[in-house]
């Protein structure tokens, strides 16, 4: 066949015969619903980053999103500058560099006195939230149910819908945020695969006591279900606090998935490297997602820390004297605006009663407060199924340098 110019071909196009027709939308105009995936159909954006976007927006101060307005540890961007430099820039192993692996069994074993295998028990991922997704789908069928204690952090929800899973809820009570055991314990069924533990809590600040821990650990034995822990502010801790892993507890270890990162606890919440724990039957299966979703981690960031989880005890310590301090100034300034706060028992979240500010819901209080005061806070119901419902609750950080 000879070569033709562009406008020849159309015109050979133009002239086939009517069995050989060209497909062309008559509604070119029309939403394009059908490409939209179900288990995607009841999802919003996230809030917490919509709230973000309009602080930037309006010149706002962020108290929305959880990443901290000071640096990270010199030391910790030393070490990571260092990696780079020395050309640790191609692929880790997919379940992580083996230099971070030790490191993190090093960290759990002397914190927490929990051995692993850093061969067959850790995988190193993309943050917390691809620990999450990707332990989620490596247990989860559909049909299957997984409990949630209520609010919950906003991914929990949606990450469990994209697994074909039904959620059940559990209120957690203001002031003090407790449980009702009974209707825990109504919330396990024989479908029921998981339940998603995250102490110290989003947004709450509650940090499970070790008795609820137990009671917990004592239903997902009597159930054969797992626990799935997002541990992520494990060292943000006040007045004297606690943070105890469930996977500790006797009869845990074997069916806990625990699911941790960098972020908070060093301050690079935008390097995403996080880790899951697990025995080495599921961590296999989650190394099969984990590798499907990202491949692996940033390796010069794994190679930083190295450093971060060899940190002494005392840098724990000043991080949770530092947050207390914001923490308690925080609280002081929201309450003499008229405020009512729920303390927080760690994390770095105030969750507020808004009721006497006499708005709608939530959603319009804080759109007010970004666009007429200049401060960014998240609306409760981000936290709570239905999604969007009304709340008299708002969420704000407290990040900010003191």
């Amino acid at each position: 066949m000879e070569w033709q110019p562009a406008g020849a071909r159309l015109q050979f196009q133009a002239a086939l015969p009517a069995k050989y027709p060209r497909k062309v939308s008559t509604t070119p105009t029309a939403p394009r619903a059908r490409f939209r995936s179900q288990r995607i159909a009841r999802f919003t954006e996230s809030v917490i980053r919509e709230m973000t976007r309009l602080a930037v927006r309006h010149g706002a101060i962020n108290l929305a999103q959880g990443f901290p307005d000071f640096p990270a540890p010199a030391a910790l961007k030393n070490a990571a500058a260092e990696a780079i430099d020395a050309d640790i820039n191609q692929y880790a192993i997919t379940w992580g560099a083996k230099p971070f692996r030790d490191a993190i069994a090093a960290k759990y074993q002397r914190t927490y006195g929990v051995e692993f295998d850093t061969e067959r028990e850790i995988t190193v991922c993309c943050g917390a939230t691809e620990g999450m997704i990707a332990s989620l789908l490596a247990v989860l069928d559909p049909g299957d149910e997984v409990v949630l204690f209520e609010p919950f952090y906003e991914n929990y929800g949606p990450d469990t819908q994209l697994c074909g899973a039904t959620s059940r809820y559990v209120k957690l009570r203001a002031p003090d945020w407790s449980f009702d055991r009974d209707e825990l314990r109504g919330a396990f069924t024989g479908r029921t695969k998981a339940i998603i533990l995250n102490s110290p809590n989003n947004p709450t600040g509650k940090v499970f006591s070790r008795e609820e821990l137990r009671y917990i650990a004592e239903l997902c034995q009597e159930f054969d279900c797992l626990a799935i822990t997002d541990e992520i502010y494990e060292h943000i801790l006040y007045d004297g606090t606690i943070h105890t892993p469930i996977m500790s507890l006797p009869g845990m270890r074997d069916r806990t998935i625990l699911v941790n990162s960098m972020s908070k606890t060093y301050s690079v919440t935008g390097w995403r490297v996080g880790w899951v724990l697990a025995t080495p039957d599921l961590t296999d299966s989650i190394r099969k997602v984990h590798d499907l979703l990202t491949v692996g981690a940033a390796a010069p960031l794994q190679q930083a820390g190295v450093l971060a989880l060899c940190l002494p005890d005392d840098y724990y310590d000043r991080l949770s004297t530092e947050y207390a301090a914001r923490r308690d100034h925080l609280v002081t300034s929201l309450q003499g605006a008229g405020f009512k706060c729920f303390i927080p028992q760690g994390a770095y979240y105030v969750m507020t009663d808004i009721s006497a500010f006499g708005f709608a819901d939530d959603s319009s209080f804080v759109r007010h407060l970004i666009s007429h005061v200049g401060v960014a806070a998240v609306p409760g119901s981000s936290f709570f199924c239905p999604f969007g419902g009304r709340q008299s609750i708002c969420s704000l950080l407290f990040l900010q340098k003191t």
